[in-house]
């Protein structure tokens, strides 16, 4: 199907406005949320990073990851963002976290990708504000960030000028022909685009128990005078907990994210940030002096396997939801995806593997 068509995408956040904005330039679109561009998007720490959050066994997550990385500079300049293009380290703490990474090396290897692997000293000489208790690592050279809010920012207004009418009421479910409004009221269309996140499930019956949400805390830190400033952004293993530091230009740094099951609690607690500051002081000891800026939490939307769910429920249903930590990454492919699929092509390949139809085959 190629002609135009109405479109209402449910879910204001990095992935429901890619998707937006794109169909906007060949449809008319519809954007349901009455909060966009906040959430999980809007607390992200904005690494671009498909190889560092590799791991065996998801090899197709990193094939996504990979083809959407490759998308990203074309994607930002249109966009109007400048990226981030320093790379990523991954350093370990102990002989464990050592271990983990050094696996993690020899499968990335097997897989054709480029890492460097690199002492301490060597580590500390690639960026001094690391500190003295990292043990060793791992440098990725073309891993890329970018500032999130900026980009969600620069997408509302991308968004708007293209067209695409924001309505702020909440959608209750989605099927054929239309959105159900938690007012009872419907939202006529020829395509509805589930991009959720979290709160996916509930609208769609295919959808129950694919995408749950995942509570992550996160922290907004600055650099004050006489502070040695981190260059890269780092992952972290500090005796088997993951945690992450990314720099940002005009000396922000963002500090998570803590991860787990509590529903749809978004609240920030003690221990979440307790656990990060502990953590990332280790990793770099002059956090301490950092100025405090802010504390968030967003709940990421999980799938069962990692991938998202990229596809047609039934005609005239998409879904583009449980991106888990990687929906600033997959922002760009998961886009081209619902345009092929409304256009009535197909997707790129390395997208099959996200198929929503995975899990009806596993139920049967």
């Amino acid at each position: 199907m190629s002609s135009r068509q109405r479109i209402v995408v449910v879910g204001g956040g990095v992935i429901g406005l890619s998707v937006a904005w794109r169909l906007a330039a060949s449809h008319e679109v519809t954007l349901l949320d009455p909060t966009p561009a906040v959430g999980a998007s809007w607390v992200a720490g904005g690494m671009l990073a498909p190889v560092t959050e590799s791991w065996p066994g998801e090899e197709d997550l990193l094939d996504l990851g990979s083809a959407s990385l490759e998308s990203w500079p074309a994607f930002a300049e249109a966009v109007g963002v400048p990226l981030q293009t320093e790379g990523t380290i991954a350093a370990a703490l102990d002989s464990a976290d050592a271990a983990v990474l050094d696996m993690l090396a020899d499968h990335l290897a097997s897989r054709g990708r480029e890492v460097r692997r690199l002492t301490g000293p060597e580590l500390r000489a690639a960026d001094p504000a690391l500190g003295p208790s990292i043990r060793s690592g791992l440098i990725v050279p073309g891993d890329l960030a970018v500032d999130t809010r900026e980009l969600l920012r620069r997408l509302v207004d991308l968004a708007r000028e293209a067209g695409v009418a924001f309505d702020p009421r909440s959608a209750a479910a989605v099927r054929p022909g239309a959105v159900v409004l938690t007012d009872g009221a419907t939202l006529g269309c020829d395509t509805a685009v589930i991009a959720a996140g979290a709160w996916s499930s509930a609208l769609h019956s295919a959808l129950e128990g694919l995408v749950r949400p995942v509570k992550g805390e996160i922290l907004r830190l600055r650099v004050r005078p006489g502070v040695v400033p981190l260059r890269h952004t780092v992952r972290a293993l500090v005796e088997s907990r993951h945690v992450y530091l990314v720099p940002r230009p005009g000396g922000e740094l963002v500090l998570g994210a803590t991860q787990y099951e509590a529903g749809f609690d978004d609240e920030v607690i003690v221990g979440g940030v307790r656990d990060l500051l502990v953590d990332a002081e280790r990793v770099l000891p002059g956090l301490a002096e950092y100025g405090l800026t802010e504390c968030a939490a967003g709940l990421r939307a999980g799938s069962l396997d990692n991938l998202p769910l990229l596809g047609r429920l039934e005609p005239g249903v998409l879904v583009a939801a449980g991106h888990h930590r990687n929906g600033l990454l997959l922002a760009p492919i998961t886009a081209e995806v619902v345009n092929a699929l409304v256009a009535g092509e197909d997707p790129p390949a390395s997208a099959a593997a996200a198929d929503p139809a995975r899990h009806a085959r596993t139920k049967r």
